[in-house]
C-alpha cells in the first residue's frame, strides 16, 4: 500500500462535502483521501489533487471529476486559476512525509536503508540532504537541528559533522549514520528520527511552503468552505493553530478601525483532535498527528 492515511474518515467528515462542490487534496500521495472524497461527490462535483512527487503522480485517479496538478501546494491559488478555478468548498492537507516515501529506500528519507542521502519530495529540486550536510555553515546546521529536529545536543552534533566532513564527504545514508554515531545520545532511533526529520524539513523548505499555502487558503476558499489540516510536528501545528485562530502566524487577533475583530475563520474544532488508541496501535505514525479544522467566514 502506498500510504495508510491517518484519521482518514475524520478528515473526510470534517470537509462537510457537498455533492456539487469543488475540493482540493493538496497532499495527494497514494490518493487515499481523494478516493473517499470522490465517493461523496456527485456528477457535477470536482476534485483537484496536488503533489510534486513523480511517484505520487503515477497514482492519479482515472475519473472525469478529478484533476491532477504536479506542483508544490504553496502555489495553490495560481495553479487553480490556471485551470479556471477561482473558489473551492474545501481543502485537505495531510502534512509531512508519506509511508511510501519512507519505505522507498532509493528516496533517502529513512535511516533504515542505504541509499543516496536525498530526501527531496520534488525530485527535480537542486538541494538535497547530502548538500545540506556537506555544505551548510555551522550556524545554518545549528538552526536546522535545534529548531526543526529539537535535537538536544545540536551544537555537539554540528561541531562533529563540520569536523568529520573535512575528512570525507557524505553521499549515502550509511555514510551519514557512521559519521554521527559517536554523538548520538539517548534513544538511538528517536535521535536519528529527529535528525532525519530536521534535514528533510530543510531540504523541502516545509515551513515556508506551509505558510504560503495557508495564506492562499484565505483567497481560494468560499464562504463556509472548510480547511482541514493534519500535522505531525509541533512547529507545523503551531502555525496551523495560530492561522486558524487569527488568520496570521502569531495568533494575535487583528481589529479594524472601530475595534471589531477581523477573523477570517471560525474554528470547527476548538482544539486539535488526535488519533484513537486503536489507530495508534495499528498505525504508529498516527501517534504524533494533530488534526485541526476551520471554516471560512
Amino acid at each position: 500500500m502506498y500510504h495508510k492515511p491517518v484519521m482518514l474518515q475524520e478528515c473526510i467528515d470534517f470537509l462537510n462535502i457537498k455533492e456539487s462542490g469543488v475540493y482540493v487534496d493538496v497532499t495527494f500521495g497514494g490518493g487515499g483521501h481523494s478516493r473517499l472524497i470522490l465517493e461523496k461527490l456527485g456528477k457535477k462535483g470536482k476534485l483537484v489533487g496536488f503533489d510534486q512527487d513523480d511517484d505520487a503522480v503515477k497514482n492519479a485517479l482515472k475519473d472525469p471529476r478529478f484533476l491532477m496538478i504536479q506542483a508544490n501546494f504553496s502555489d495553490i491559488a495560481s495553479f487553480l486559476r490556471l485551470n479556471g478555478i477561482r473558489k473551492v468548498d474545501g481543502i485537505l492537507a495531510d502534512l509531512g512525509v508519506s509511508s511510501f516515501q519512507l519505505d522507498e529506500a532509493s528516496r533517502g528519507f529513512s535511516y533504515r536503508f542505504d541509499a543516496p542521502l536525498d530526501m527531496r519530495m520534488n525530485q527535480q529540486a537542486s538541494l538535497d540532504a547530502a548538500k545540506v550536510v556537506n555544505t551548510y555553515s555551522d550556524e545554518k546546521l545549528l538552526k536546522v537541528f535545534s529548531e526543526y529536529g529539537e535535537v538536544r545536543n545540536s551544537k555537539t552534533l554540528v561541531n562533529h559533522i563540520v569536523k568529520e566532513r573535512k575528512v570525507s564527504k557524505v553521499s549515502t545514508i550509511q555514510d551519514f549514520l557512521r559519521m554521527i554515531d559517536p554523538v548520538i545520545m539517548g534513544d538511538k532511533f528517536k535521535y536519528m528520527s529527529q535528525v532525519f526529520q530536521a534535514i528533510r524539513m530543510e531540504v523541502n523548505d516545509e515551513l515556508s511552503v506551509l505558510k504560503s499555502f495557508l495564506m492562499a487558503t484565505k483567497e481560494v476558499l468560499n464562504e463556509e468552505g472548510r480547511l482541514v489540516v493534519m500535522s505531525y510536528h509541533s512547529l507545523e501545528d503551531r502555525l496551523v493553530k495560530n492561522f486558524m485562530k487569527a488568520g496570521n502566524f502569531e495568533g494575535a487577533l487583528e481589529t479594524d478601525f472601530y475595534g471589531n475583530i477581523n477573523r477570517p475563520f471560525e474554528l470547527i474544532l476548538k482544539k486539535s483532535q488526535e488519533a484513537s488508541p486503536e489507530e495508534v496501535k495499528s498505525n504508529p505514525r498516527s501517534r504524533s498527528a494533530k488534526l485541526r479544522v476551520c471554516q471560512k467566514i
